[in-house]
């Protein structure tokens, strides 16, 4: 299970980076806090097609990547002695007199 949540991670990781360089920069990176009319909600709308992917698939990570911290942690907090079937002995006792 874990094998296919880390895949499904590289994959998210790998896509996500794809979808930020895609996007066109209109702040001009951290030259941003400037005041300019490129707010948030102008006139294109609050998000294009290309924000609203990048930000689903960010809490896509986000859900996996707790996913992954709840089961490696449920796996780590086995003993490896307790997976060990142990086949119990009989103690011979000694005749009483």
């Amino acid at each position: 299970m874990t094998g296919i949540l880390m895949i499904i991670q590289i994959v998210l990781v790998i896509t996500i980076t794809i979808l930020v360089l895609l996007q066109r920069s209109e702040s001009m990176g951290l030259g941003a806090y400037s005041s300019s009319n490129n707010s948030v909600f102008g006139a294109r709308g609050p998000m294009n097609f290309l924000t609203k992917a990048t930000m689903f698939l960010g809490i896509l990570f986000v859900l996996n990547t707790l996913t992954l911290v709840y089961l490696y942690n449920k796996q780590a907090n086995t003993s490896a002695l307790e997976r060990v079937k142990v086949k119990q002995i009989p103690i011979p006792q000694a005749p009483i007199k």
